[in-house]
Order: C-alpha cells, then structure tokens, then sequence
C-alpha cells in the first residue's frame, strides 16, 4: 500500500477494509474524470449534516428549529469542511491532475471537498457508528462554539424589515464580471422608501450579506 494512505490511516485512526474507497475519495476530477471523489462528496456532504443535526439535537432540546437550522448551517458549510481538512493535513494527500500539481497552492474548495468525500467513503466502509464517532472528534471544537449563535447581516437585516415595514428587504443583482472560475457579482439591496446599498462579492451570496452589512451600517444596527 501507499506509504502516503497509511499515513492518512493513521491520522484519521481508520483502517479502511476497501483501501479503493479511500484513494476514490481523495482522487479529484482533474486526475480521473469518471473515478474521482464527487460523489463520495456528494454522499458525505448528507451525511455530515445527518450527524451534526442528531448531535445539536442531543445538545439543544429545548432550541427553536430556527436557531437549530442557523447552528448546523454555521457548522457543515465549506468553510468548517475546509478547518477540519487543514487539521487533517489532508491537502497532502489529494491526488491530482498535471495542470492542478503546476499549481502551488491547492483551491480551498478541492480541500474542504475532499473532506466530505473522505465522510463518504468512511461511512461506506466503516458504517454510520464509526462515522458518527469520525465527525463528532473532529468537529468536536466547533460543536463546542456553536453555544454562541451567529446572526447574519441578511437575517438581521429582513428581521429589522419585517418588523418596521412589515415586507423584505428588495435585492437586485446589477452586474456580473470576471472569468467564470472566478466571477465578481454586484448587488444591490434597499428597503422600503431607502436607497439602494450596493457591494460586490465572489457570488451573490456574498455580495448580498456585504451590502446587508453595508446598509444595517448606515441605519446603526
């Protein structure tokens, strides 16, 4: 075997019964684009979110669904996926084509995916204990933080909309530029009788909560 997936085996603490699965979900689309880690991804990313909802669960009975939904939200986005991998040192296992190794720095978007695939094929492997076990170690700090509940500059913005003008916030995309792997969109946002705040961001997510933030700035909230 790969001296390289034993290394992983042992950081991960897994000994994996089909080593295939294993090198399957570090394998990205640049290298095979039919046996590559998508799916696994696809599978793992389900998976992640079955384990973390069970968990604040267990953590917050009494916790209104809403909060609950902003808690998981804030816990198996790309970003958390991306922490976890870093801590893994998983980066240096990803297997990659020609024109991805030229490339120095990996994409933290093929990092933080390779982690859900890694879910994937553990929980194919291994079954769901050993999985729940997996995500629940690794995940542990950030569990332990969601005590705190982020508020978004979108959901403060439409919970102060609501209230005063008893409507949402009006959004309105207005440009986007840029190469398609990596766009720049400008958005605008305004409510009743105030005028548009715009803000540009790497999608219109982003762009959204910035001029959200923009415009909660100028009222003071």
């Amino acid at each position: 075997m790969d001296l390289n997936l034993i290394k992983l085996e042992k950081k991960i603490d897994i000994k994996f019964k089909n080593i295939k699965l294993l090198i399957q979900s570090l394998t990205h689309k640049s290298y095979d684009t039919l046996n590559n880690n998508e799916k696994l991804e696809f599978l793992g990313d389900r998976v992640l979110g079955l384990v973390i909802s069970k968990k604040l669960l267990e953590i917050y009975p009494d916790e209104k669904v809403g909060i609950l939904d902003k808690k998981l939200a804030s816990l198996v986005n790309k970003k958390k996926c991306f922490d976890v991998a870093q801590s893994l040192s998983l980066e240096k296992f990803i297997i990659l084509g020609n024109s991805k190794k030229k490339v120095t720095k990996i994409e933290n978007k093929i990092i933080s995916d390779c982690c859900e695939a890694l879910i994937g094929a553990i929980y194919l492997d291994q079954g769901f204990d050993v999985i729940e076990n997996f995500i629940l170690k690794t995940w542990k700090i950030h569990i332990n933080s969601s005590v705190v509940t982020f508020v978004d500059s979108k959901t403060k913005l439409q919970e102060y909309s609501l209230k005063k003008f008893k409507i949402l916030p009006i959004y309105k995309l207005l440009d986007s530029t840029g190469p398609r792997h990596k766009p720049i969109f400008k958005v605008g946002v305004r409510l009743q009788n105030s005028k548009m705040i715009y803000a540009t961001g790497s999608s219109k997510k982003d762009a959204q909560q910035k001029a959200a933030t923009l415009l909660l700035n100028n009222l003071g909230k």
